[in-house]
């Protein structure tokens, strides 16, 4: 029988504090967070195939729990109230700059991400968006510093563009008002824009920031939850590396599993269809660029987002 507990954060007000709970790492307990999104497919899938049921055997209890950013994520992570999950690196490494309390221990998502043009928009480049709106997910999130880092490829002064923060999901009510031209955003939300709103692939996830070795999602963990439970937190990357090669070698039922997943825990029905073409968009990897990571916080702080680069200890694999 699962030993396992679903919770989620979704619903909290944003004025509730997590810390108001907080608790330590407990030996023999796994807390575990995630997004409910696509570039979170190898928790889910490790979730729904038991992997990590069977990874952490009878006498382990273990705990799920969604969030809705990486703010919260490292929020929950900082306050004791999560153990390991998946993370965007750029939350992770925001938050190890003031607070080296935890380590990336393994990738789980390249790519993923696309900026999309709204169809009538007139944007058919980056050098278009100059002066543009621009969705994003949040300011610092992963998909704002890839941007950054397209742009300035581009020769576009990041000062020029009109960041929007919206949820990846609510960035169709933007483009159907004509509130923002483009979008850096997450898949399967490019996919969906293209195919509810007609909007173009401005650029797609193989080309976008650094292509295929762009960082999208990473296993992150407490240094206390891997002192007190080593064993367990090498039973989950074992779990989690079973999933992310579940994905790359069986996708439309890795996309059956997500779908089904998010119907019954969020109770959003999304197209199979649509999951489907959007997993050809992510690169499944248990595999960490550091020269990446290093570049998006050079990235971070140039936009004033990180105080510091100094993110020496971070990765642990």
């Amino acid at each position: 029988m699962k030993k396992v507990i679903q919770g989620s954060l979704l619903a909290l007000g944003a004025g509730i504090t997590l810390a108001a709970c907080g608790n330590s790492a407990t030996e023999g307990e796994v807390r575990i967070a995630y997004f409910p999104n696509l570039t979170h497919i190898s928790t889910i899938v490790a979730l729904e195939n038991d992997y990590f049921e069977e990874a952490f055997g009878e006498d382990a209890r273990f705990t799920t729990m969604t969030v809705p950013d990486g703010a919260q994520f490292m929020e929950a992570m900082s306050a004791n109230e999560i153990d390991i999950g998946t993370v965007g690196p750029v939350p992770a490494m925001n938050t190890y700059t003031r607070n080296p309390s935890h380590s990336i221990i393994a990738g789980a998502v390249n790519g993923g991400a696309v900026i999309m043009a709204r169809a009538d928009s007139g944007v058919e480049s980056v050098a278009d968006l100059a002066g543009r709106n621009v969705a994003i997910p949040t300011i610092g999130s992963t998909q704002d510093i890839m941007l950054r880092k397209e742009l300035a490829d581009a020769g576009v002064d990041a000062d020029d563009i009109n960041f929007v923060p919206q949820a990846p999901a609510d960035t169709s009510i933007l483009f159907s008002q004509g509130d923002a031209d483009a979008a850096a955003t997450q898949e399967p939300w490019g996919s969906f824009l293209a195919d509810n709103l007609d909007a173009a692939f401005l650029v797609d996830a193989d080309e976008f920031a650094w292509g295929e070795d762009s960082t999208n999602t990473v296993v992150t963990a407490s240094h206390e939850f891997l002192e007190i439970n080593e064993d367990l937190a090498r039973a989950y990357l074992r779990a989690h590396t079973e999933a992310v090669e579940f994905v790359a070698n069986n996708p439309d039922e890795a996309a059956q599993i997500f779908v089904d997943h998010i119907q019954r825990e969020t109770g959003n029905e999304l197209d199979y269809d649509e999951i489907r073409l959007s997993l050809e968009r992510l690169f499944p990897t248990v595999d960490v660029n550091e020269q990446v990571l290093q570049e998006m916080a050079a990235i971070s702080e140039e936009a004033g987002q990180m105080a510091s680069t100094d993110i020496d200890g971070l990765v642990d694999l």
